[in-house]
């Protein structure tokens, strides 16, 4: 007795899903294993995990944070760039930025700072923290946003030629009783009041006279897309080189030496930056050089 046409469709339906299945949940998983597994590709495949003394510390494709439990930073370790993954920071979990972008230079609060002044207070406490000048375009000597609320008549040309008021926005009345800029345009410069919508006035960014070029570079006070990169870039680790030679005794060749031998230039040659990997760094630097307080 023949099977009718609907019972030879299911049987060659169940026949090429047992095929697809075996083929595409089991042969091609264990193909694509077996050459993630070949040398050259096994480390990678496998997380690139560190190991040290028998236990693994980490990744060398995650960065992680080097800093006390009040996010202080550790002396004597090289500082990754900031981080957005995670309330701390380097958190796999959570990996995100910030999502503030440049035209974000306004403060709501002290506690709520925009990107300029997020940007600000890193340069200046790396600054501080490394001897080096931590000054930034557009930033005031105290660490925020260099970011005026001019209000006035506005000119046909959108600027404001007679304020009847300025505003120091980023400098709240309850940090600082003594703005940046002592006037503009003849008109003497105010805090600004907790709670208080500036908007209405133009808003007017100060360049100031620091350098062009930074001496603090960008990857310290910015973080990246992920918030897990584990490299810097050779400028921020050179700046940082004196301060680890100090707080492990040895000499700033043997730090430089260390810093070579984990630096990275261009992917073949054009492709990204050269880098620095902070998690080997450090690493490498405890296991040659260890830190005794």
């Amino acid at each position: 007795m023949r099977m009718s046409t609907w019972i030879r469709q299911h049987v060659a339906a169940l026949r090429a899903l047992l095929v697809l299945t075996a083929i595409t949940g089991i042969i091609y998983p264990l193909a694509v294993f077996a050459v993630a597994q070949l040398p050259g590709l096994k480390d990678n495949a496998n997380g690139s995990l560190i190991e040290s003394g028998g236990k693994t510390v980490g990744s060398s494709l995650i960065g992680q944070s080097f800093t006390d439990d009040k996010g202080n930073a550790l002396v004597q370790y090289f500082q990754s760039r900031p981080s957005a993954a995670g309330s701390s920071g380097y958190d796999p979990t959570a990996t995100a930025a910030s999502n503030l972008g440049p035209e974000n230079i306004v403060d709501s609060a002290p506690d709520k700072t925009g990107l300029l002044t997020t940007v600000c207070a890193r340069s200046k406490t790396i600054g501080e923290l490394e001897g080096v000048d931590g000054s930034r375009p557009f930033c005031t000597p105290g660490g925020v946003g260099a970011v005026l609320s001019v209000i006035g008549p506005r000119e046909t040309n959108g600027t404001v030629d007679h304020p009847e008021k300025v505003v120091s926005v980023n400098e709240f009345c309850s940090v600082t009783k003594t703005p940046f800029l002592a006037e503009y345009k003849g008109v003497k410069v105010e805090c600004a009041v907790d709670g208080e919508d500036y908007s209405a006035g133009l808003i007017v960014p100060i360049r100031g006279d620091a350098p062009a070029q930074p001496v603090v570079p960008a990857d310290a006070v910015t973080a990246s897309g992920s918030g897990l990169d584990p490299h810097i870039s050779p400028a921020y680790a050179d700046i940082q080189i004196a301060r680890i030679a100090k707080a492990r005794t040895i000499s700033e060749d043997q730090v430089r030496e260390l810093v070579d031998a984990h630096s990275s230039g261009r992917v073949l040659g054009f492709m990204g930056q050269p880098r620095v990997n902070v998690v080997e760094l450090n690493l490498d630097l405890d296991n040659r050089y260890p830190f005794r307080a």
